[in-house]
């Protein structure tokens, strides 16, 4: 083991620890920007985030960093496949390599325009029109349609795209996965339909007072186990969770007096987010081995405390004598059994983050269809209304009554998350399997829930996931951990196990 190697490999950490502060500075920023930033400083915030994106961009691109990356690749530090050095040259070389490719004009550019185009978005989407928002998303298009030219991609353009956020991901290994898992959910939904069983869901239209909503919703993410130390909750139009660094991790919501779900729910998926953010090893901060593996990962976290423990019978066992003192004309004649049938109701509904559990993934592959349709130039976006309308209707028997219900009610193609919402379907089934596991493995969560005991599981995703860093890439960890390669079948048999004794079947 040679000492240049070891200080080669100390520099290159040491010189990637200074871009992710630049990065968490623009976080930060961003952060803002979404919740108390002026509108009118939109093209300001532009303009620092472009700043800070060509400063982060032109370091990671030093050529000193393509050597210290060789020095360590060609010494002995690299005697593992997930070993320290093994993982940091990885993870760091993947970045490099794609950032060398892509232009600093590119880079500034898109960061400028994603950052105003999250604005028109916000705008278009509360008048509900399209047609203003146009001009921006095809710009957004435009300009990814170049990343992907500049860093490359096998087959389909749209790989370059789904590489950002689950590496090594493909159109046609998403496409398998989907296809499969779609089958099953639609004898699932069939079996619920054809129940004849339906809750009373107009207890959660119920009024509901917000400052109630905070309350409660902070309470149920402390007691989960994010902290509130090291983390704070605020409002945005569209539920974020945003890492700043060790010590600092953001989430947000919002909040409808006459619906409790979205809120409260939100902020339970957000949360997730965020005890996964500061279950990442502090020290390791700027390197690999603190950062999360993938948004399908990172989505099984928000997705699992989300549902598969806040929408469990057990959960509300603990929580809803809290839920009846915070809102006792709402509740203060509900059972907990009515009161947890009603937020576990299963039907076709506009908008995604307030989905039910059996419906949810619909909503991501209807996304998933039109990014690629758009992304190849199949679909152009002036068209994109209708043709989401057309969509929509087939999977879901309903049509949006504006586009503020319809293609407007995501904030991802403004900021350029062109290949992202696959990995939320993909988080729903690493959750399954995690959660499955995790329950073997601690002897039964739900009696552990009802006496609101969360930490055994949470410390489970800490040493079983958290820890680890980017140690090992996705389809490795869910192997590891469970023993099995990801399928959509823990998915299916918790759905079908949950949902066959709320509906009899």
């Amino acid at each position: 083991m040679s000492q240049s190697a070891q200080d080669a490999l100390k520099k290159l950490v040491d010189k990637t620890r200074e871009i992710s502060i630049l990065d968490s500075c623009s976080s930060l920023l961003g952060w803002d920007e979404r919740t108390y930033m002026p509108r009118q400083g939109a093209d300001h915030r532009a303009e620092q985030l472009a700043f800070l994106a060509g400063l982060s961009h032109s370091r990671l691109v030093e050529p000193e960093i393509g050597d210290l990356l060789n020095t360590v690749k060609s010494s002995d530090l690299v005697n593992g496949a997930s070993s320290d050095a093994t993982v940091i040259v990885r993870e760091i070389g993947r970045a490099y390599d794609r950032a060398v490719k892509m232009p600093q004009s590119l880079v500034e550019e898109l960061t400028r325009v994603t950052t105003i185009a999250q604005g028109k978005w916000g705008e278009a989407r509360a008048k509900s029109d399209f047609a203003a928002f146009k001009p921006w998303l095809e710009k957004v298009i435009n300009l990814k349609k170049q990343e992907a030219e500049a860093v490359g991609y096998k087959e389909d353009p749209y790989n370059a795209m789904l590489d950002v956020y689950e590496p090594g991901a493909t159109v046609t290994s998403i496409d398998e996965t989907f296809t499969k898992h779609r089958v099953e959910l639609v004898k699932l939904l069939d079996k619920i339909k054809g129940s004849g069983k339906e809750p009373d869901t107009s207890i959660i239209t119920r009024e509901y007072p917000v400052e109630e909503q905070k309350k409660f919703g902070h309470e149920a993410a402390t007691a989960i186990g994010f902290d509130f130390e090291r983390g704070r909750l605020d409002i945005t139009t569209h539920p974020f969770c945003t890492g700043i660094g060790p010590g600092d991790t953001r989430i947000t919501t919002r909040y409808d007096a006459h619906h409790f779900n979205g809120a409260f729910f939100g902020i339970l998926h957000e949360a997730g987010h965020g005890i996964y953010d500061q279950g990442l090893p502090g020290d390791q901060f700027g390197s690999p081995l603190g950062e999360y593996i993938s948004l399908g990962i990172h989505e099984s976290q928000s997705r699992m405390w989300e549902n598969m423990v806040g929408r469990s019978r057990a959960f509300w066992t603990y929580m809803y004598p809290k839920a009846q003192q915070h809102f006792p004309k709402a509740l203060g004649d509900v059972s907990a059994d009515a009161f947890h049938w009603a937020i576990n109701d299963v039907r076709p509904s506009f908008i995604r983050v307030e989905a039910d559990e059996a419906t949810y993934n619909l909503h991501i592959l209807l996304r998933f269809e039109m990014e690629r349709a758009f992304f190849s130039g199949d679909l152009k976006v002036d068209d994109i209304p209708a043709a989401w309308n057309e969509k929509f209707k087939s999977y879901f028997g309903l049509t949006p009554k504006d586009d503020a219900q319809g293609c407007l009610q995501d904030v991802h193609w403004s900021a350029g998350l062109i290949g992202y919402f696959p990995t939320y379907a993909l988080g729903n089934l690493y959750a399954a399997q995690f959660f499955a596991k995790a329950d073997a493995d601690l002897g039964g969560l739900h009696a552990q829930f009802a006496k609101g005991e969360f930490a055994p599981l949470k410390r489970w995703l800490h040493d079983n996931i958290h820890c680890h860093g980017r140690r090992y890439l996705a389809n490795q960890l869910i192997e590891r951990v469970t023993g099995k390669p990801l399928s959509h079948d823990a998915l299916m048999a918790y759905m079908n196990k949950k949902f066959g004794e709320l509906y009899g079947f």
